[in-house]
């Protein structure tokens, strides 16, 4: 009984008998009011600690051998799809010409509705399931048909059976490919009357490229591309005199996949030529990015920056062509973002400090309330002004 009587003289919170307390208005009002406020306060708790925060760190990024996806999605009101051509080309050496590989396209009439499905083809003819001769003659299953290449064959057993056939042989000479007209190849397929029907519509590019991970370039273009005397250049000769309207709308461009609070700057731009041909260069810095979501999966992907260039040009002009022309290289700092959640022990610290905080200050203004209205009335009893 001792050692328990002791223990009750540690006791921080002495009992007052109920008899003693003295409940008022204010102190009703202010316990609602407070009481209001720790709520608030818990919910506001409660909901930073659901949610994650971002926490980003910056390091140097010395990956090798990696490869760089870029997805883009843009719209030419004014260029047909027969016109245009994707190149890619990196600072290794590699070019991808005329790229076809998971890139489409989607022709347009002139208020911008597709007219068809999207095709894989960017430029040229289709392919023949059954080709005819000169003479319109169809070849039977048990022949063997072997086009012309028309002075561009490698060797004497090379045959162009398609029109695109007879354009790569060009391309490959590093040859204009300036008659289509005299190829029959291109005579059966139709590709000057699509490149006439086309006239006057517009196109949507679309899909992905897959680079190698090293400063390049990438550019949609009026003409097939080739290379002549370590230059590269576009075949404009069919569309000699033409003036191409370069405005176009970019729709999306990203590089890599998309993560949580990603800002792509060029999403939605739209640039409009007034008149003549025109050259649009963005110079674009890529940083590689890693994000790790809060159940531990991993994002490899890449953030941009971009600041972009006009030039005029003219279509004779050789040392300039028409055309968006992407011009990027990679950051050699890596960022990483990792998402965390706060601890619940944090949450349940500042839940108490909300409601020990919240409890003493309303004692705090409930007191001061309650001695200043006492001594308010004492003073006017001793002035005999109490009613």
């Amino acid at each position: 009984m001792e050692v328990l009587n002791r223990l009750k003289n540690w006791d921080a919170y002495p009992k007052i008998n109920e008899d003693f307390y003295s409940r008022t208005l204010s102190g009703g009002v202010i316990t609602i009011v407070s009481s209001i406020f720790m709520v608030v306060l818990f919910f506001t708790e409660l909901r930073i600690y659901l949610h994650t925060t971002t926490n980003n760190a910056l390091f140097v990024d010395t990956s090798r051998g990696e490869t760089l996806q870029i997805n883009l999605n843009i719209t030419f009101p004014h260029l047909a799809c027969t016109v245009l051509s994707l190149d890619a080309m990196d600072i290794s050496g590699e070019q991808q010409l005329d790229v076809v590989h998971n890139i489409f396209k989607r022709r347009l009439d002139p208020t911008g509705v597709p007219i068809d499905t999207a095709t894989k083809d960017v430029i040229g003819g289709e392919v023949i399931e059954k080709p005819k001769d000169k003479h319109g003659r169809e070849f039977l299953p048990n022949e063997t048909y072997c086009g012309s290449c028309y002075g561009a064959e490698e060797s004497s057993d090379q045959c162009c059976n398609t029109c695109d056939a007879v354009r790569e042989a060009y391309r490959k000479r590093g040859w204009a490919f300036a008659q289509p007209e005299l190829v029959d190849q291109c005579n059966r397929e139709g590709f000057l009357t699509r490149v006439k029907t086309q006239a006057g519509e517009g196109c949507n590019v679309y899909g992905f490229l897959e680079v190698n991970k090293v400063a390049g370039n990438f550019h949609i273009a009026p003409g097939r591309s080739f290379q002549q005397a370590h230059m590269h250049v576009h075949d404009l000769v069919i569309f000699e005199n033409q003036q191409f309207n370069i405005s176009h709308t970019i729709n999306s461009l990203s590089f890599g996949a998309h993560f949580p609070g990603v800002v792509n700057p060029l999403d939605g731009e739209v640039k409009i030529q007034a008149k003549g041909s025109g050259m649009y260069q963005y110079f674009i810095k890529v940083v590689p990015t890693i994000y790790r979501d809060i159940r531990g999966a991993v994002i490899s992907t890449n953030q941009f920056s971009v600041t972009e260039h006009f030039r005029p040009v003219e279509v004779a002009s050789s040392r300039s062509l028409p055309g968006v022309f992407f011009f990027y290289d990679l950051s050699p700092i890596k960022v990483k973002f990792t998402e965390e959640r706060s601890s619940f022990l944090h949450f349940l610290t500042n839940v108490c400090a909300i409601v020990g905080g919240v409890f003493t200050v309303s004692g705090i203004i409930d007191a001061f309330i309650y001695h200043g209205h006492k001594a308010i009335k004492k003073r006017k009893m001793q002035l005999g002004k109490l009613n």
